[in-house]
C-alpha cells in the first residue's frame, strides 16, 4: 500500500509542558536535534514524530500528520489542483528531504514528506 502516514509533529507553545507530559504518560523516547529547536519521539515500533514549538501563536497547539510521497513537489502541485491550499510549500530539511503543508478543501491540515534518498 503507499503513502502511509510517516511521521506525527506536535506544533505547541510549551515544548518543555509537552515534553514532560508526552514522555510521563508513554514510552517515548525523546531526542534533541543538536542546532534546531526540535525533538524526535522516538516510538520504538510504529510511526514516531517530532515537538517543536508552533510558528505562529495564533495556531492552536496541534498535531500534524506527514504522509510519504515519491515527489513532494509534484503531490504538492496535485493537491493544490485538487482544490487544496498550500499552508507551507516545498521546503528542504538539509540532509534530511523535502516537506510541504496542505490544507485540504474541507480545511484539515497535514503535511506531505519525501526523504532525500528518492529524490
Amino acid at each position: 500500500m503507499g503513502n502511509p502516514f510517516v511521521h506525527i509533529e506536535l506544533g505547541t507553545k510549551d515544548v518543555d509542558k509537552s515534553k514532560k507530559f508526552y514522555s510521563g504518560l508513554f514510552d517515548w523516547k525523546l531526542e534533541a536535534i543538536p542546532g534546531m529547536d526540535y525533538t524526535i519521539i522516538k516510538v520504538g515500533e510504529g510511526t514516531g514524530g517530532g515537538i517543536m514549538k508552533k510558528p505562529d501563536p495564533a495556531i492552536p497547539d496541534m498535531w500534524l500528520p506527514y504522509i510519504l510521497v515519491d515527489d513532494v513537489a509534484a503531490s504538492t502541485k496535485k493537491a493544490k489542483s485538487l482544490g487544496a491550499t498550500i499552508a507551507t510549500d516545498v521546503t528542504e530539511i538539509p540532509d534530511m528531504g523535502w516537506f510541504s503543508v496542505i490544507i485540504d478543501p474541507t480545511g484539515a491540515a497535514f503535511g506531505l514528506w519525501q526523504p532525500k534518498m528518492t529524490k
